[in-house]
């Protein structure tokens, strides 16, 4: 079969959204569809029971429901239906009022500048919508986020806003209220605003849950109690990698300035055309497919993201939290243990492909690529780099000889392409995944909704939390190792010299003594001067 046939025969392209997807690099054996034919109709009717509103998360007992955020009318409820409509219209009209400057910064000035502040999907959605749809030149707003619990991150992104911080918007975005890193961040924000003179109750909003939708949190409260300007609902039913199309993301896209109706849109688009087609004709089942295919559906082989386009920088960042947070699973829907996933990196082209293109083609073929292509390589006219040719023409070739280097060294890969980055398209773009991830996870019989681990990574944070407390209390003037402080908190010996090391290291009342080794370490309280506290 000539390569042009075989093109053609592994080529799907949908003009109703626009995009394509070509799998004719990916290598699939010749019954490799008949095969996977039983548990593709599973998938599928997996699928329409999620949608319909059946309890997708037994761990907590939940619907998962972000497909109905782009299609209110499949929610399983008139009150969900009703929730939904409220929440876009409700984002619209904020943004709206601050845009008319009705609602504005307490001394009057419109808003000139949005701190967002979350965590995870709380963040990296608002901040892949950003990078990819608005310009910071032509935006209402500039927008800068808190998305660690790095106290030089926030300094940086302070020093950024400097006295612009009178007419910043600060949006908090945190399900539970409780997530320490966005907790932090809101605390240093305060602190930031107190020491301007301001008070950023009166230029903040929450993105959380709320008593009326059933999970009332502690942001709410904190909300209500500092009378903070706005409290949008976060709906239990969404999960945070899934949640850029709730309130998480429509209300920053829409203070930005962003189409949100366009981006809800794509994704809905998506949605009907992947709801029952068949898997050749079925754009996310069949990307699924090449997933399982490439890694034996046991995850064998990483996915390198590989986005031709500045504004679709974050994508492979975006989709890591989505793909490995879903997939990567020590247990399947029956309690045996499979350690299912897929590993994801990735960065733009042509830019990074000189970090590890050497690798992708000669190295270890542990990997399938992912090449997404924005056709339309401008929207203003380009200037020629040599005669008859333009910087979007050399993105083109990097592109496909990226490709067919890889190709003719037998690494396999597929290529999605969109025609153009905006709010309809990055929304087709992001729901053709949520689905791929979906029917993937039915293919290999595992949970895509929950999250243990990092609920135990969560848990642990907590315990060492505590124990640096226990350690820093049992600290005194007579110098102490790690295993004679251990002995009287009753802790591991490791554990106490990493708090104890970074105690030692951030707080200057506290003296290490290195020895020749961690066990000779010694620590203790610095002297007293008697100018503590003048």
């Amino acid at each position: 079969m000539s390569h042009w046939q075989h093109f053609q025969e592994n080529f799907l392209r949908d003009t109703t959204t626009g995009l394509s997807l070509d799998v004719s690099r990916m290598g699939f054996d010749p019954d490799f569809f008949d095969r996977m034919a039983p548990l593709c109709t599973k998938a599928l009717d997996e699928m329409a029971a999620l949608e319909a509103g059946a309890i997708a998360n037994p761990d907590e007992g939940r619907m998962v429901g972000h497909y109905w955020l782009r299609a209110a009318a499949l929610a399983p409820t008139p009150a969900l239906q009703a929730e939904i409509e409220r929440d876009i219209a409700a984002s619209e009209s904020f943004a709206a009022a601050v845009h008319a400057g009705t609602i504005a910064a307490p001394s009057g000035r419109p808003f000139s500048r949005l701190l967002i502040i979350g965590i995870g999907g709380s963040a990296l959605g608002p901040q892949l919508t950003t990078a990819a749809l608005i310009d910071e030149w032509q935006a209402p707003v500039r927008t800068h986020f808190f998305d660690n619990t790095d106290p030089e991150g926030f300094q940086r992104i302070l020093a950024e806003i400097g006295p612009d911080l009178a007419t910043t918007l600060t949006v908090v975005i945190s399900k539970s209220g409780g997530t320490p890193e966005t907790r932090n961040g809101m605390l240093a924000a305060e602190a930031a605003y107190a020491a301007a003179g301001l008070d950023m109750a009166r230029q903040a909003v929450a993105v959380t849950g709320t008593a009326a939708g059933g999970i009332s949190s502690k942001l709410e409260a904190y909300a209500i109690e500092h009378e903070w300007l706005k409290i949008f609902p976060m709906t239990d039913w969404v999960g945070g990698r899934t949640s850029v199309m709730s309130t998480v993301g429509l209300v920053p896209l829409a203070l930005q300035g962003g189409d949100i109706r366009a981006f809800l849109a794509g994704a809905a688009a998506v949605d009907e055309r992947t709801r029952s087609a068949p898997a050749r004709q079925n754009m996310s089942l069949l990307l699924a497919l090449a997933w399982h295919h490439a890694g034996g559906g046991q995850g064998a082989k990483d996915m390198v993201i590989l986005p031709y386009k500045d504004r679709l920088a974050l994508m492979s960042k975006y989709l890591q939290q989505l793909v490995m947070e879903s997939l990567g699973k020590q247990h399947d829907r029956h309690g045996a243990i499979v350690n299912q996933g897929i590993a994801v990196y990735g960065n733009k082209g042509s830019t990074d492909q000189h970090a590890y293109v050497q690798q992708l083609r000669d190295g270890v073929n542990n990997f399938f690529a992912t090449f997404i292509e924005v056709r339309e390589a401008s929207l203003t006219p380009q200037a020629e780099v040599d005669p008859g040719v333009t910087p979007g023409d050399y993105l083109q070739g990097f592109l496909r000889g990226t490709r067919s280097a890889l190709y003719d060294n037998g690494r396999q890969s597929v290529t999605l392409s969109i025609p153009r980055v905006d709010a309809f398209h990055l929304g087709a773009l992001i729901a053709l995944y949520e689905r791929a991830v979906g029917f993937y996870a039915s293919l290999v019989d595992i949970n895509a909704y929950h999250q243990p681990g990092v609920e135990a990574g969560k848990k642990a944070a907590a315990v060492f939390l505590a124990l640096l407390g226990q350690v820093r209390a049992a600290l005194s003037s007579q110098p102490q190792t790690a295993a004679t402080v251990a002995a009287t908190v009753a802790a591991d010996p490791e554990d106490v010299w990493h708090c104890l090391n970074h105690l030692a290291t951030n707080q200057p009342s506290i003296i290490c003594t290195p020895g020749h080794s961690p066990a000779t370490d010694t620590f203790a309280l610095a002297p007293s001067t008697g100018l503590e506290g003048k």
